[in-house]
């Protein structure tokens, strides 16, 4: 039987193993989008990995340990580098710190955690205590949690910067009602990277957010791309469109990420998964004909 790209990168996501490719890794030529960091230049794979609950396991526990090792790999395996955690995030930076003790591929990581708490020294703190759980020396990324007492912490992470223990700084939140908040942030103060909500089922940052970050210079991580799997629940009864094979869509959770793709200020995506099949499926979103506004439009006729 002859197989279209199409069909190939369906059989692949099902499987994730091909003979003669690294474990959970698509064909090479496929290369995962990536986009461009403004305030350096660097350039970020469009995929990354969230760990918020899924993540949140006992490190001593062998068995979770080699699943989210293998979601790592398969991270890895098809170009994406970004994992983004947090203190808040359970255990999640301990079960990190476990995966890179002596980890060969700690180069090819881009490791973004966060600050969450009210003080000067116990943002400190708290951050040392991040780095010690996670077994790194250098943070590509610390974000401002929920934009906790960001004007207290956004001063040490600038010392930091500066001191070459980490490389950028950023804002977080996850609710639509803290974007005038992060906008004036933005506008404000210099930093590199905010993260924060968007979904085809959340679209509230197309409106304004989108936009200043994409005019102020400032690199974007999505999270909730699923809205916590509500949208797979929503349209569980519903047939990809035979459309989406001219936009190498295979599954719904690649027709979900490639709506956040189409938009141009969308720097990175990090679904959460504790399933490597997931991680694949994730990552092959990032592959193939990008979407563009036009097509967005195209999708939301499915809702």
């Amino acid at each position: 039987m002859k197989h279209t790209k199409r069909n190939l990168l369906k059989l692949i996501s099902t499987s994730f193993l091909l003979s003669g490719l690294k474990f959970g890794s698509v064909l090479a030529e496929n290369q995962m989008l990536r986009r461009t960091i403004p305030s350096s230049g660097e350039s970020l794979p469009i995929i990354g990995l969230g760990t918020s609950r899924v993540f949140d396991v006992d490190p001593e526990d062998r068995e979770e340990l080699k699943i989210r090792k293998e979601i790592i790999e398969v991270l890895l395996n098809n170009g994406g580098s970004l994992v983004d955690t947090s203190p808040m995030y359970g255990q999640s930076e301990e079960l990190l710190g476990q995966i890179l003790d002596d980890y060969p591929r700690r180069n090819e990581l881009f490791l973004a955690t966060k600050v969450w708490i009210k003080g000067k020294p116990e943002g400190e703190q708290q951050i040392s205590e991040s780095f010690k759980k996670m077994n790194t020396t250098k943070m590509e990324l610390i974000q401002i949690h929920n934009l906790v007492d960001w004007k207290t912490q956004i001063k040490t992470l600038r010392q930091m910067k500066e001191s070459g223990e980490i490389s950028y700084i950023g804002i977080t939140h996850y609710k639509s009602s803290a974007f005038k908040e992060m906008e004036d942030i933005i506008k404000k103060e210099p930093i590199d990277f905010a993260q924060f909500n968007y979904s085809i089922g959340e679209r509230d940052a197309e409106e304004r957010l989108l936009p200043i970050c994409q005019e102020y210079g400032v690199a974007t991580i999505i999270n909730r791309p699923f809205m916590r799997g509500k949208l797979f629940r929503s349209f569980k009864n519903q047939t990809l469109p035979d459309w989406c094979k001219d936009y190498d869509i295979n599954s719904w959770g690649q027709f979900f990420l490639k709506y956040i793709i189409a938009n141009p200020a969308v720097t990175n995506i990090i679904p959460a998964t504790s399933k490597s099949k997931n991680m694949l499926d994730n990552s092959i979103a990032g592959m193939g004909r990008v979407t563009d506004l036009k097509i967005q439009k195209r999708m939301l006729e499915m809702l």
